[in-house]
């Protein structure tokens, strides 16, 4: 059984080195060691004696010089004997995910545990086009050690997602990162960081960045108010900020869908973060006879926000357009989703109530090319994973104090609206900033007085 927090709602649902096979004629021993996670199967290691048939026949002579040619060729026998067992074990398929050497041995283990009746048709489709598409992009990055990053990194990843499968893991409306005794946060850090192009990627306003780790290491609440472009958006920020702003990489909390917390290829990675769990309104009314349900979870989520703000010190992500950015079916351009003017007045409200200071940072991101969403919100679980390997993009910009703008606005639903669209509008801003730099290939010259371009250490 894989390591559970309760959940008070029905939200519904090791890094290993790459292996080197040892020379044939070198003895194979192998062994079972329990895994340290609880209820996890049992992983087979396997190691090399360091000495040789060769020396085998010189310690047995050493031993004993009277015995006769008959124990000599007994003892030939046996050496022979262990070599051809040692073959066979070479060959054997492997047992586990964590046991493949191989391409195929990944493919191999899908299939078996299909026909073992463990392993849902659809996830085991999902899980070979995820091993081919992450294999592509990696290879397109150059990197000289590609094949084994793409073998160590999908063997972690499809045995995290079929140990979801034996026993699924269930999400409470505040979720905090499972770091033991599997550290998830890191497995989502390794599997994204090959698709990411250091060279091509920029971070905007790192000053923003550390005002922010100022304000909370002082106690006080910050809300980054994004777009959101693809479900590795949590890793990307992390990535791009973890050698400058490490505890906003690691604190930080996601305003999450239900989506995230339920897909069987996305729930391992999502056990990596810190997550409040809600229903998108773009999905509220997929089933009626859940609406209600749904409503009663986003009001539990909701409380705990509030009870996390009150503590203070937390900094909270929230993408107001209630999904992914999508391109524009005409020009195929992309850009930021509009924002709902209510999200953006709710987290406003949420933080002035905590009774601790608090602040509203805009946050751009540019990542889509990396896991563009499907061209259409779809209903059904189980997307199609197109991944990439490209250059993204970061940006804050200076904290928007909504009083300042209300001030000239009696009217308080004017006033609203007036602050969300100066919210966005800064944003789209830096997004465009963004986009000169990475797919205009301005680099740092894309840099406005407003906008000082870096780029991250990897």
């Amino acid at each position: 059984m894989i390591l559970s927090i309760p959940s008070s709602t029905k939200l519904c649902t090791c890094s290993t080195a790459p292996r080197v096979s040892a020379p044939h004629s070198i003895p194979r021993i192998s062994f079972s060691v329990k895994s340290g996670y609880a209820g996890a199967r049992r992983r087979s290691r396997t190691f090399s004696p360091l000495f040789c048939s060769s020396n085998m026949w010189g310690v047995a002579e050493m031993l004993d010089d009277k015995k006769s040619s008959s124990s000599s060729v007994a003892a030939a026998a046996a050496v022979v004997a262990s070599n051809s067992a040692s073959n066979q074990h070479d060959l054997s398929p492997p047992r586990t995910f964590l046991d493949a050497r191989t391409e195929q041995d990944l493919l191999l283990v899908i299939r078996k545990e299909v026909e073992a009746g463990r392993l849902p048709v659809n996830v085991a489709q999902g899980m070979e086009e995820l091993y081919h598409n992450y294999r592509n992009a990696v290879l397109r990055s150059g990197h000289t050690k590609a094949d084994e990053i793409v073998l160590s990194n999908m063997a972690d990843v499809l045995d995290r997602v079929f140990l979801d499968v034996l026993d699924p893991f269930q999400f409470s409306p505040y979720h905090k990162a499972i770091r033991e005794p599997f550290d998830y946060y890191m497995f989502g850090q390794k599997y994204i960081r090959p698709l990411l192009d250091f060279r091509n990627s920029f971070v905007g306003n790192i000053s923003v960045f550390n005002e922010i780790e100022k304000k909370l290491e002082q106690g006080e609440n910050v809300i980054l108010i994004s777009n959101h472009q693809t479900e590795a958006d949590p890793a990307v920020i992390a990535l791009l900020l973890e050698s400058t702003n490490p505890f906003i990489a690691e604190n930080l909390i996601y305003v999450a869908g239900d989506r995230v917390i339920t897909d069987p290829l996305c729930k391992p990675f999502s056990m990596g973060r810190n997550l409040l769990c809600v229903y998108s309104k773009k999905h509220m009314s997929d089933d009626p006879d859940l609406l209600d349900m749904k409503k009663r979870a986003n009001t539990k989520s909701l409380k705990e926000m509030s009870l996390l703000l009150r503590g203070g010190s937390k900094i909270i992500w929230i993408a107001p357009s209630g999904g992914r950015d999508r391109p524009d079916p005409a020009t195929n351009e992309w850009y930021p989703a509009p924002f709902d003017a209510s999200s953006v007045d709710n987290m406003r409200r949420l933080v002035e109530h905590a009774g601790i200071p608090g602040h509203i940072y805009p946050l751009a991101m540019m990542c889509h090319e990396i896991m563009p969403p499907p061209a259409q919100v779809e209903k059904d679980i189980g997307e199609k994973r197109v991944i990439s390997f490209h250059g993204v993009g970061l940006s804050a910009a200076p904290s928007i104090n909504y009083h300042e703008i209300a001030s000239d606005l009696k009217d308080p639903e004017k006033a609203k609206i007036a602050y969300a669209e100066s919210v966005y509008s800064s944003v789209c801003e830096q997004y465009n900033v963004l986009k000169s730099a990475i797919q205009g290939k301005q680099g740092l010259e894309a840099s406005t007085p407003s906008i000082s371009l870096s780029q991250p250490s990897q």
